[in-house]
């Protein structure tokens, strides 16, 4: 028998001669909706069929102290799977795609297509305040990485695989096909052309039917439209983006803030307690805040407020309307915080859940604290479906994502005029205080972002490593003249590094600076070569991304300049070496 193999080689062969390379891409990403579709089927069931399990006796009236419990062992289980079964991180998954189309040419590690599913289980199973999505999203993407690997695929075809992956997970998990094609656009920002948007339309329909197969054609949430859009309420729609801008640059921060907090404590187990502990209260205190919150979101669209305040200690309560307003504030303040202790102490899971959660929350309270306040009657439930596209513009900077994610999963498509409105309102707001989403803020940071704009795309794309060269002749600044025109004699380049007994970069002798002496015979041994150098303009750390590179270059108006690393020489970078490989990464980058 064969081996697997070589039957694969020959099959690789034969679809070389038989299916052109667009076809074939057609195929896989059709191949990878399947994949992701199921993917999203299994990790909904999963978490729902583990939450029923474990709170589905849960009395209504009374505080149910299993909350203190459950959500320690979650993240428990979580670190036990990731630490000693995976060995290795799989949190911040729509990060860690970033990173793979920058930094490593679309490659995801092949675990990725089933740990996140575990994982995630495991976390909001057991009341990780955290969502679904973002590892569904690694793991569609990470079924992308592997075929297209497998395969021996380009980088470019690659890319766009991870990306189908990533569509089709988005289309699956919420039966939403345009937004699953829209975030892949604008989050994970591939290039809108018509080879890319065919493979991830593809996925996300096919994502999308196999979700409406196994779990039915209703949307995620329940919306009735019964009042009818006005446009006198427009202006309160503007003042609920300019609200939900704010809300999500405390909300960016301040997950951001925690989550760095957290990790400074290095003893895992510690940290795993130090934030188990801190969930288990606030779900102890606030139950919404447990697992995705989408219950909560469905109860605000009915408008039955009475199940909010289920298995709490304002249940008694729930007739007062300012208790509830007040139990809805602090749901808003404490998600942040509930979110960032879960995926700080060790769970897996994303933002985008919380997002929408705190969106609804926020819509919701804004509408009934006008008409408590009898400054305006608004509809509550068309208010939290705003709410819910202005925080996702606002913290993932996704604007078109958040008007055809929410239109498509609550059916409230007669809303899109106030979703257009909010998301805008929200994403301006947010920009001015916060350039970078809640997934790119680390890589931009590093230098590490692909974004829409093709030349910083380019660019990023490029290491440094790769245009480094190594052939100038170095010379020591003890040496003579005349030693330095011998070096001269066999030298390809005109510049030489001075360099010390430990290879550290002194500074450079350039050829033109001794043209008029090098021929005077009586100061070759009495010139020094210490005297005859000169410092560069700047000087290249080792661990730079080329947009620092060229800014140094930009602002100093040199050709070359040296490259070290904690000061010991390590070569030179030249415009012309730079030009050459950019066109080189541009055209393998660029779209036929």
């Amino acid at each position: 028998m064969e081996t697997a193999s070589k039957l694969l080689g020959r099959f690789l062969i034969w679809r070389v001669k038989n299916i052109p390379q667009k076809q074939f891409t057609l195929i896989l990403s059709f191949i990878i909706g399947l994949g992701s579709g199921l993917a999203a089927v299994i990790l909904k069931n999963t978490i729902h069929y583990t939450q029923q399990l474990l709170t589905g006796r849960f009395t209504l009236e009374h505080q149910n102290w299993l909350y203190l419990a459950y959500p320690i062992i979650g993240i428990f289980l979580t670190v036990i799977f990731t630490r000693y079964v995976v060995k290795d991180s799989i949190g911040h998954g729509i990060t860690k795609i970033l990173h793979a189309f920058s930094r490593k040419g679309g490659y995801l590690k092949p675990h990725n297509t089933y740990t996140s599913i575990i994982a995630s289980t495991f976390t909001i199973g057991f009341g990780g305040s955290v969502g679904a999505e973002a590892p569904i999203v690694l793991t569609g993407a990470s079924i992308g990485s592997s075929l297209g690997r497998m395969f021996h695929l380009n980088q470019k075809t690659i890319t766009l695989l991870v990306g189908s992956g990533a569509a089709g997970a988005i289309a699956g998990i919420f039966k939403a096909p345009i937004a699953g094609l829209v975030f892949t656009l604008e989050v994970l920002m591939l290039d809108l052309t018509m080879a890319s948007v065919i493979p991830l339309l593809i996925s996300s329909v096919t994502a999308t039917t196999i979700a409406y197969f196994f779990l039915g054609k209703s949307a995620e949430f329940t919306f009735h439209l019964q009042e009818q859009f006005l446009l006198n309420n427009l202006p309160w729609y503007i003042v609920l983006g300019i609200l939900g801008g704010l809300i999500s640059l405390y909300m960016t921060r301040g997950n951001m803030y925690v989550e760095e907090r957290i990790a400074k404590i290095k003893n895992p187990y510690l940290k795993l307690l130090s934030g188990g502990v801190i969930l288990s209260l606030l779900i102890f205190l606030f139950p919404p805040l447990y697992g995705e919150g989408y219950t909560t979101i469905s109860a605000l669209l009915s408008g039955n407020t009475d199940a909010i305040v289920e298995n709490t200690f304002f249940y008694n309560l729930r007739n007062n309307n300012f208790i509830i307003m007040g139990f809805l504030a602090l749901l808003i303040i404490f998600k942040v915080l509930a979110t960032a202790a879960t995926n700080g102490s060790g769970g897996v899971g994303g933002i985008f859940a919380p997002t929408l959660f705190t969106g609804g929350v926020a819509g919701f309270f804004m509408a009934k604290l006008l008409k408590e306040l009898g400054w305006a009657s608004l509809p509550e439930s068309h208010f939290t479906l705003a709410g819910m596209a202005a925080l996702m513009a606002g913290v993932m900077h996704a604007p078109l994502t958040a008007i055809f994610l929410i239109a498509e999963i609550t059916n409230g498509y007669a809303l899109f005029l106030p979703l257009i409105l909010t998301s805008t309102v929200s994403y301006i707001t947010i920009m001015y205080f916060e350039p970078h989403s809640i997934y790119t803020k680390r890589l931009a940071k590093k230098g590490e972002l692909l974004t829409h704009h093709k030349d910083k795309a380019v660019l990023t794309l490029m290491r440094l490593n790769k245009v480094i060269e190594t052939d100038f002749m170095t010379i020591r600044p003890e040496q003579t003249l005349g030693e330095l025109v011998k070096i001269i004699a066999k030298a390809r380049r005109n510049i030489f590094p001075v360099v010390n007994e430990d290879g550290k970069l002194l500074g450079i002798v350039l050829l033109d600076d001794i043209r008029d002496i090098m021929f005077n015979n009586e100061l070759y041994n009495t010139t020094k070569v210490e005297n005859l150098m000169t410092i560069p303009p700047a000087f290249i750390e080792a661990n730079e991304n080329m947009d620092q590179v060229m800014r140094k270059f930009e602002e100093t108006g040199a050709w070359n300049l040296p490259v070290v690393e904690n000061g010991r020489y390590l070569g030179f970078v030249s415009k012309s070496k730079i030009f050459s490989v950019y066109r080189r990464v541009l055209i393998h980058f660029s779209d036929e």
